[in-house]
């Protein structure tokens, strides 16, 4: 079975690259990469993912992962200044079908019938655990 194709890095993870290698090459041993790189490396990563920037850059990912949270929710910001990311819809109401019929069945020979009347819905999904565990 063939290996999967590496796609070509895009532009900026290119630049990103080929600047962390030039500090790299300069710097002192063991010292600290500078501001400027983690932030573009961040912003790489808002783009890419923080996988494919980690191992691009040769960066530690839980390093750029605490990096890119603490510029996605910077000190001093209220939760009221954060948009949501998930809003709750309302369900419409329910139409009325008329009276229904709901029937479980455990394979042995057990039935549950159940006649519901029109736009009465209980919790079928207990009701059926309820069948099933003998309750």
């Amino acid at each position: 079975m063939p290996g999967r194709k590496r796609r070509a890095p895009a532009a900026d993870l290119s630049r990103a690259i080929v600047q962390f290698d030039r500090w790299r090459q300069g710097r002192i041993a063991r010292s600290r990469i500078p501001d400027r790189l983690w932030q573009m490396a961040v912003t790489v990563a808002g783009r890419h993912g923080m996988a494919r920037t980690a191992a691009a850059l040769k960066l530690d990912y839980y390093s750029l992962k605490l990096r890119l949270a603490e510029r996605r929710s910077p000190v001093g910001d209220t939760a009221d200044s954060i948009p949501p990311a998930f809003v709750e819809l309302a369900p419409g109401p329910v139409p009325s079908l008329g009276p229904c019929v709901v029937e479980f069945s455990d394979g042995t020979g057990f039935t549950l019938r159940v006649q519901l009347p029109a736009g009465q819905l209980p919790d079928l999904v207990a009701l059926g655990h309820s069948f099933r565990d003998g309750r």
